[in-house]
């Protein structure tokens, strides 16, 4: 199937890994033109290298830059000064109670989490408006919706970020520029992976039957009762930038395998 994505250009911060790097590698399959970001120059080039391997004709190249930081964006900015896509993906967590959150550790998740995605955006949107035609996507997670009491500073960043999309995509009224957040849930990213493999080891457990426990006791609400492969959410990023998903505008798509049990 011909998603029609092919000389689009597109930026996807934080995309060294995980789902960034699969939405990537994907995109690079379509024939767009893909930019690859992560703070490592080292990161970035491997990243570029693995998709090269898999997609010899891919055009991809990389900027390293530290989203999270103003710095980071003029880096960026002044390298790319228009994209037909930008894909948000940039984020951070961590298990961490609540009172022991410090301020500084708020500002920090907003700065990366929120604000990254805020002054690409803020940058970006006009010139697709001028040319009426763009895709904004902000991969918030299903922990927008279900606040993790494990990480709370993390859940209320992932909420701010469906709120941002939202209120972007009311000044795309009548164009044919759409922005949307993408909901994931539980997902086999490399930190989950590591995770898994060291909790197996340190409780004499094979990675399975973590993997089946978390499930049990702490997603209990899942349909899908498993991680979700990097791939799987990258695939409802890529498509809801084609032109076929036009009339998707202002959504949050829950790619979260049933975890939240809204119909809505």
């Amino acid at each position: 199937m011909d998603l029609q994505l092919a000389n689009k250009s597109v930026l996807i911060t934080g995309s060294t890994g995980g789902i960034g790097f699969a939405a990537a590698s994907i995109f690079a399959q379509e024939g767009a033109e893909v930019t690859i970001n992560g703070r490592s120059r080292e990161r970035v080039d491997e990243a570029i290298r693995r998709i090269r391997l898999d997609h010899k004709d891919a055009r991809v190249k990389g900027i390293a830059a530290d989203l999270g930081t103003g710095e980071g964006f003029e880096v960026v900015a002044s390298s790319l000064p228009a994209v037909d896509i930008l894909v948000n993906n940039l984020g951070i967590y961590e298990v961490r109670p609540f009172t022991e959150i410090r301020d500084e550790d708020w500002l920090r998740f907003f700065e990366i989490n929120v604000l990254s995605g805020v002054r690409l955006s803020r940058f970006y949107m006009p010139k697709m408006l001028e040319n009426n035609w763009g895709r904004i996507v902000f991969v918030s997670s299903e922990s927008g919706l279900q606040i993790p009491v494990e990480m709370i500073h993390y859940g209320v960043t992932k909420t701010a970020q469906i709120a941002l999309a939202r209120g972007l995509a009311e000044m795309t009224a009548g164009t044919n520029v759409t922005v949307n957040s993408i909901l994931p849930g539980p997902t086999r990213s490399e930190g989950v992976e590591r995770f898994v493999e060291d909790l197996a080891k340190s409780q004499g457990m094979e990675p399975a039957e973590v993997e089946r426990e978390f499930f049990r006791s702490a997603r209990p609400t899942s349909i899908l009762k498993r991680f979700a492969s990097p791939r799987e959410v990258a695939a409802m990023i890529v498509y809801v930038c084609t032109p076929s998903a036009s009339a998707t505008n202002g959504s949050a798509l829950r790619v979260d395998g049933g975890v939240v049990r809204s119909i809505v």
